[in-house]
């Protein structure tokens, strides 16, 4: 049957009780007959006693310019000691188990501390002690130099780990367990009438991600992807739900029908605040210097429109007051928008589907919201409101293109 990899985040071993439900879930998996690796991420999220925060703070309160080395030393704690907990839990149970650190588990990274990439897994001990009928737990989010120093893989490392123990297990499908049912229509905290998608593509996912949605970090997802591995995102505390399959049109063909059949063009609706929207007045001799030095200062631009008696982007409203210097230092008129909202609408057909914009514009202007600007490329729309509008344009949206669906 082959190698199961299952992850389980910060919020599946927040506690003993959220450790219990992950031991019924590795025994049922068990008793199915599959060998387990199951990778784990520090208990909880940020106030958190063992969170990865709380331990950076441990050293920061002591040292503010403590050496990213010796955080990458005291953030690995963190998973050391769920992964301790849960192995100790199986043991409990009667379940055979054996906890190794990134560093017992053969992961070898390069030496960008808080941000290493993983370079090779020498995967003899997982596989030595598989072969034993043990459930291996390892820590995720973590492995070492090839001079022993311990490192860390910086945001979504502990999914990275999984897919990357999964690929060189050989594994054809790495289970990843969360606190929601699977990718949603919508981030469900804003949009309660979003629902799960059953299965989508790499690329969405990918689209998803740069756009505001935070599921599964890209670099996890590119990795299953060159592997050809399925990804599984499941609800811990719901493990019978199917959640959602990631994957290519190939390997996620199911039954009699395959993927593409089923599903409809829509992904998503995403979103991201804290945008700021600038407008510059015509300005052709100047504005290629202005693009070169907000390069120089690697600002980037979104949403970008072209006029001819202005030019408008999107920027992020923490690089204001750099955009706001370059714009003076060149003596240009401009005007900016500091609270502004982007909502994309995501999906694989789009441009194949006539009336999307439109649709779009009518539903805004129907309720009075403003559409400041907005974009679109083969897989999306976007458009940038006031962040004031920003729920009600989620909502608008998500009800336009999911309303009366099953």
């Amino acid at each position: 049957m082959g190698v199961l990899v299952q992850k389980f985040g910060g919020t599946s071993v927040e506690s003993y009780e959220k450790m219990k439900e992950v031991v019924n879930i590795i025994k049922s998996y068990r008793e199915k007959g599959n060998d387990l690796a199951v990778v784990v991420s520090a208990m909880g999220r940020k106030g958190a006693p063992y969170a990865t925060d709380t331990l950076i703070d441990l050293c920061k309160n002591v040292n503010e310019k403590a050496s990213k080395r010796e955080l990458d030393l005291i953030m690995s704690c963190g998973e050391i000691i769920s992964g301790t907990i849960l192995s100790s839990m199986l043991e409990g149970e009667n379940i055979p188990s054996i906890f190794l650190t990134g560093t017992q588990a053969g992961i070898i990274t390069t030496n960008s501390y808080s941000n290493a990439k993983i370079k090779k897994i020498n995967s003899q001990r997982i596989e030595t002690e598989l072969s034993m009928g043990k459930v291996v737990v390892i820590a995720g989010f973590q492995g070492s130099t090839e001079d022993g120093d311990v490192t860390t893989l910086g945001r979504g490392g502990s999914d990275t780990s999984a897919v990357a123990i999964g690929k060189a297990l050989g594994s054809k499908k790495v289970q990843i367990y969360t606190d929601v049912d699977g990718i949603m229509t919508a981030d469900p905290r804003v949009e309660p009438d979003a629902r799960v998608i059953k299965f989508i593509e790499y690329e969405e996912v990918f689209q998803m991600a740069e756009q505001g949605s935070k599921v599964i970090h890209p670099r996890a997802v590119e990795l299953a992807k060159k592997a050809d591995i399925i990804l599984e995102i499941k609800n811990t505390l719901n493990p019978e739900y199917e959640g959602t399959k990631i994957g290519s049109i190939k390997n996620l063909q199911h039954g009699n029908q395959s993927y593409e059949e089923e599903e409809g063009f829509i992904s998503t609706v995403a979103h991201k605040n804290n945008i700021a929207q600038v407008k510059v007045k015509s300005c052709e001799d100047v504005f290629s210097r202005i693009l070169n030095e907000m390069e120089d200062k690697k600002i980037n631009m979104d949403m970008i429109n072209f006029f001819i008696e202005d030019k408008g982007f999107a920027i992020n409203k923490s690089d204001v007051d750099v955009v706001e210097e370059i714009l003076k230092k060149n003596s240009v008129q401009y005007e900016i928008n500091k609270d502004c909202a982007k909502v994309t609408l995501l999906g694989s057909k789009i441009t194949e589907t006539p009336g999307v914009i439109a649709k779009i514009m009518r539903g805004l202007t129907k309720i009075n919201i403003e559409l400041l600007q907005s974009s679109d490329s083969y897989t999306s729309v976007s458009c940038l409101v006031k962040e004031k509008d920003m729920v009600e344009t989620i909502h608008i949206i998500h009800n336009l293109f999911y309303k009366n669906e099953d």
